[in-house]
């Protein structure tokens, strides 16, 4: 039900209809072509810069309370790259001629941090050893050896390990598993001994919004936490997922601005950053030039600030978005 007491159609509602009807999937599947067309196939060709040729998006320095940048007039961040059609409509963003797109993309970034972070010693290790987090969680969750790991177990683990960090429930998890309730308690239950680093840094970042009103990133820049106090349980516990995610997310927004600086300096005249893109930086450049620029944007944003964690950068080429 909505706050009126009316049946709710938003996408929390529809998805769980969905796992007992095809109707709501249908829905859920209509939504998903609709806002493509309205948001970006009907408008992006009406805002092309008659002057360039170009698409050109506004970046927010001050607006997203993480410290991300934020791009609006078009939002060029939050085109989906999940599905077929939205990478149908990366296709196209084009490169101008005898130049190339380089994408550099941190991988798994907020759980290497929150790792860091979190002085979970276990998860470095296992990062800095490069094995396959995901795969290697879900062994230890289910008991298995990694070798016999399904790829449905392997994405039961990698869902928690994301979700973690946003304070995802037993019901947010059986959700976007398919587990029921019970077995999606159990899960949690089991990566929190496993992980109790992480479980101990999430509590004390609720203890410290509460004792000093602020969390804060790695670096310093603060977020006030005034609603941890309030007497609505809905308000309270969001502000202490904000509370849990702000210090891992502000963290990597401030990484992520080293980053775009110190690439920045080194790039030659003829390439430039087009789009910061949460995780990821996409540069143009000449074609000629793509093997150095992937090399200059892999060393340079693994090494932006020495941590104990292994930074992990993926780089990719293309004439395309769609090719990224």
């Amino acid at each position: 039900k909505t706050p009126t007491g009316a049946p709710s159609t938003d996408e929390d509602a529809l998805e769980q209809l969905a796992q007992d009807h095809p109707l709501p999937k249908l829905l859920l599947e209509y939504r998903g072509i609709a806002k493509l067309k309205s948001t970006y196939t009907d408008k992006l060709p009406r805002m092309v810069n008659p002057s360039t040729g170009r698409v050109h998006t506004n970046y927010g320095q001050a607006i997203a309370v993480t410290g991300r940048l934020s791009s609006n007039e078009p939002n060029l961040q939050n085109i989906p790259v999940r599905t077929e059609l939205g990478k149908r409509i990366r296709t196209a963003f084009i490169a101008e001629k005898d130049m190339a797109l380089v994408s550099a993309d941190y991988s798994q970034f907020e759980l290497r941090l929150a790792a860091y972070l979190a002085d979970d010693k276990e998860l470095i290790n296992m990062f800095n050893d490069g094995v396959d987090i995901h795969t290697i969680t879900a062994a230890q969750v289910y008991g298995r050896d990694p070798e016999d790991v399904t790829k449905q177990m392997r994405r039961d683990a990698k869902v928690i390990n994301f979700g973690v960090l946003y304070g995802m429930s037993p019901h947010g998890l059986s959700i976007a598993t398919g587990m029921n309730q019970h077995a999606a308690k159990a899960f949690i239950d089991k990566y929190f001994e496993l992980r109790k680093p992480l479980l101990d840094y999430t509590n004390k970042l609720k203890q410290i919004a509460r004792s000093q009103g602020y969390v804060e990133t790695l670096f310093g820049r603060r977020r006030p936490t005034p609603d941890v106090h309030s007497s609505n349980f809905v308000v309270r516990q969001a502000a202490e997922r904000a509370a849990i995610n702000m210090p891992i997310q502000g963290t990597e927004a401030d990484l992520m601005k080293m980053a775009m600086i110190a690439v920045d300096k080194k790039l030659d005249e003829d390439c430039k950053i087009l789009l910061q893109i949460h995780d990821s930086l996409i540069i143009e450049c000449p074609k000629h030039k793509v093997s150095s620029v992937e090399k200059l944007l892999k060393t340079t944003m693994e090494n932006v600030h020495s941590l104990p964690v292994k930074l992990d950068v993926d780089v990719s080429s293309g004439t395309n978005w769609g090719q990224l």
